[in-house]
C-alpha cells in the first residue's frame, strides 16, 4: 500500500453522502456535537492551544479544528472526503473562523511534505475507518514537532464495545448511521500504544468516554472499555 492509498473509498463515500449534515446538530452527527467540548478541553487541559499550530487529521466536517480554531489555534484541517472538506471551508466562512484552513490530502503525504511542521496533531474517530491505522500514527508522529503532543480517539475491540458502540448505538438508539462502524476494523488500547510506541510517541494519558443513554449525558473516565482517548508526545 502506497502512503496515498490508505484510505477505503467505501467509508469516505459513507461520510460524503451525509456531508450536508455535519453541521446540523440533530443529524447523524450529534453525537461528535455532543462530545466535541469534552474532548476539546481534555486536549486544552495538557496542552493550551492559543497561539498554536495544529493538525487535525480527519477533519470531516470541521467540528473540532473549529472549535481549536476558536481557541486561538492556528489551525490545518485535512480529509479525503471532498464533500465533507467543501461543508467545512463554507461553514467556517459562514461562521467567520478565522484561522483554520482546509486540504483534501492524506496524513501520509503531508508528512511527506511537511514533516516536523505542528505543535499538536489530533486524529479523532478516524484510525478505525482506514485499512492501516498504524501508517496514520506513523503519520501524525511525523508531522508533530519533537516535544509536540498527538491526540487519537477511537473505538476499542472487545464484547462490550461491539454490544454498546455498534448494537446500541447504530441499532437500538440510533445515535449513528447504520453500517458506520465494523466490528473488525476497532483497535484495542494495547494495539494503538504499541502503534505510538512504534513510532515514537510516548503515551501520556489514557481516558475512557461514557454515555448515559437516559440522560443523554456523555463523560471521561478511566474506562477504556468502549470509546477511549489518548494522548502521547513525540520523544
Amino acid at each position: 500500500m502506497s502512503t496515498s492509498d490508505n484510505f477505503d473509498p467505501a467509508e469516505l463515500a459513507k461520510f460524503s453522502d451525509l456531508a450536508h449534515r455535519w453541521w446540523d446538530t440533530e443529524s447523524e452527527f450529534r453525537p461528535l456535537h455532543q462530545i466535541n467540548p469534552l474532548r476539546l478541553d481534555w486536549i486544552e487541559s495538557l496542552v493550551p492551544l492559543k497561539g498554536l499550530r495544529v493538525l487535525d487529521v480527519g477533519c470531516g466536517g470541521g467540528i473540532l479544528a473549529d472549535s481549536m480554531a476558536r481557541k486561538g489555534a492556528d489551525v490545518v484541517g485535512i480529509d479525503l472526503a471532498t464533500k465533507a472538506l467543501k461543508v467545512a471551508q463554507l461553514h467556517a466562512l459562514e461562521a467567520q473562523t478565522e484561522g483554520v484552513q482546509y486540504r483534501e490530502i492524506s496524513a501520509e503525504v503531508l508528512a511527506a511534505e511537511q514533516p516536523g511542521s505542528f505543535d499538536v496533531v489530533t486524529c479523532m474517530e478516524m484510525l478505525e475507518h482506514v485499512p492501516d491505522p498504524s501508517s496514520v500514527v506513523k503519520a501524525c508522529a511525523a508531522l508533530v514537532k519533537p516535544g509536540g503532543y498527538v491526540f487519537f480517539s477511537t473505538i476499542n475491540r472487545n464484547a462490550k464495545a461491539f454490544l454498546f458502540a455498534i448494537v446500541g448505538a447504530e441499532y437500538v438508539l440510533n445515535l449513528l448511521p447504520r453500517g458506520t462502524h465494523e466490528y473488525a476494523k476497532l483497535i484495542k488500547p494495547s494495539e494503538l500504544a504499541s502503534y505510538c510506541r512504534a513510532a515514537g510517541l510516548d503515551l501520556k494519558q489514557t481516558k475512557g468516554m461514557q454515555y448515559n443513554p437516559l440522560t443523554h449525558h456523555y463523560w471521561l473516565n478511566a474506562d477504556p472499555s468502549v470509546n477511549f482517548l489518548m494522548a502521547t508526545q513525540k520523544s
